[in-house]
């Protein structure tokens, strides 16, 4: 009985045919239309690419760019704004691409819109108001006169006459 189960199952897993799964980078045109400009090669080509590929953020690294990055997920980017540059793609249409793919952290110089807008403006509100509140200040301490702790003498002062006579000492 085992026996039966075990071959039928087989055959019905060998029945079934295997698809292959073929893995597509989606096409920049889905993106972002045709291309703009006119297809690269050469040393125009290689200078357009590297200049491209430090705009764009490593997904792996995060702190580098994708032209000074070292891992793969670097180079295949890299190797994909080559051919978009060579397809006739501009720097725009390319970073616009990558944007949508990835979302505005794989640009190294975010955009000033959104969130980003507060996170460019807040921290020079705060030193505005720091600086106003610390003229502020130094304004109001120099018209007031400083009041001076009343002189005492030592004979005065009852915790320097305990200390003296603790300690033996008369001065």
């Amino acid at each position: 009985m085992k026996r039966l189960i075990l071959l039928l199952v087989a055959q019905t897993l060998l029945s079934v045919p295997v698809f292959s799964q073929d893995v597509k980078v989606p096409d920049a045109e889905q993106f972002v239309g045709k291309p703009d400009g006119r297809p690269v090669a050469g040393a125009v080509l290689d200078q357009r690419t590297n200049e491209t590929a430090a705009l764009l953020r490593c997904p792996v690294c995060q702190g580098m760019s994708i032209a000074d990055s070292p891992s793969e997920m670097a180079v295949n980017m890299k190797h994909q704004v080559r051919e978009l540059i060579a397809r006739g793609y501009t720097q725009e249409q390319i970073l616009r691409y990558f944007e949508r793919s990835y979302g505005q952290f794989v640009l190294l110089k975010p955009k000033f819109q959104g969130v980003n807008t507060l996170v460019w403006i807040l921290p020079l509100i705060a030193l505005a108001v720091g600086a106003f509140a610390i003229f502020s200040m130094m304004g109001k301490g120099g018209s007031q006169p400083v009041d001076e702790p009343p002189a005492t003498t030592a004979d005065e002062d009852p915790y320097l006459a305990e200390v003296r006579k603790l300690t033996g000492r008369q001065s």
